[in-house]
């Protein structure tokens, strides 16, 4: 179902059908890495953030197409799967939104979104309820897209103020949906993926604000929140380019080697679906084989 798969710093695992090419594959990979570990030091930014996205098995699933059969089969075992398995998946991409020659830009490739989605979901959303809590009245976040909306608009309004600059309009997002999205587009504004007339035009009828200076003159609310060092947002833009210190990657993997790889009850079974590596330096790790 899944013959390709790569991890991200152990905290984002990517899965993808045999027709989404290494290369995308692999951009998808550079991105996570990039936002992750935005000064590219070989360190994620946030310690919190790897340790929520490590608590859960973060995936990120690159389909062939929408509807494709690997697609249905995940969907259809994904309530199982967050139960029994603790699986957290914010988003997923497909084959034609993913180009590498476009990092980011909106309406070529969507990789910076959907793996901001996927983060945003399973890290901040949880670690920093106060913040980042997507439900209304419940954090700072929440507050500020009221004032971006022109107010606070549990359904979609059948016209959104003049006053705001975000006004989302698709009747099947709910408030937490609209925060989410919100959430996205405030990160990008700020990191300039937005300063592009064609791109401007083309998202003006659901978010106004271009460029950094735009949304820091205009969204303080959010702006604060997003540049904030505690939270150790990501703030540049994603290349598709993860270059860190070779060493610094090769470091931690090449000092340890697997002992043994046993499913849950300590069998050694090439057929397990979940199962545990062990490793001769006492660290033990969970995986999932989602070809079964």
């Amino acid at each position: 179902m899944f013959p390709k798969y790569i991890n991200v710093f152990d905290c984002i695992h990517i899965y993808a059908e045999s027709s989404v090419s290494d290369l995308k594959v692999l951009h998808v990979a550079a991105i996570a890495a990039e936002l992750l570990d935005n000064d590219e030091d070989g360190i994620i930014d946030d310690e919190n953030v790897q340790n929520a996205l490590m608590e859960v098995y973060t995936v990120m699933p690159l389909f062939a197409y929408e509807g494709s059969n690997a697609e249905e089969i995940l969907f259809d075992n994904f309530d199982d799967l967050m139960d029994n398995n603790n699986f957290c998946a914010g988003a997923v991409l497909y084959n034609n939104e993913i180009d590498p020659s476009s990092p980011g830009f909106w309406g070529n490739d969507a990789s910076v979104e959907e793996m901001l989605h996927t983060i945003n979901a399973c890290s901040h959303i949880e670690i920093y309820p106060d913040v980042f809590g997507l439900e209304p009245n419940s954090s700072e976040m929440s507050d500020a897209m009221d004032v971006a909306r022109g107010g606070q608009f549990l359904t979609i309004p059948s016209n959104y103020p003049e006053e705001g600059w975000y006004h989302y309009d698709d009747w099947t997002c709910d408030y937490e949906c609209m925060a989410m999205e919100y959430l996205y587009w405030c990160i990008v504004a700020n990191m300039g993926l937005l300063d592009n007339n064609m791109i401007c035009s083309g998202i003006s009828n659901e978010w106004e604000l271009c460029t950094p200076e735009e949304f820091e003159s205009t969204d303080v609310l959010m702006h604060a929140i997003i540049t904030n060092p505690d939270y150790k947002m990501p703030q540049i833009a994603p290349d598709g380019n993860y270059c860190p210190s070779t060493s610094l990657l090769n470091e931690e993997n090449e000092s340890r080697s697997i002992i043994k790889s046993i499913d849950i009850l300590g069998r050694d079974d090439d057929n397990k679906t979940f199962y545990l590596e062990l490793y001769d330096d006492g660290s033990v790790e969970k995986k999932y084989n989602l070809n079964k």
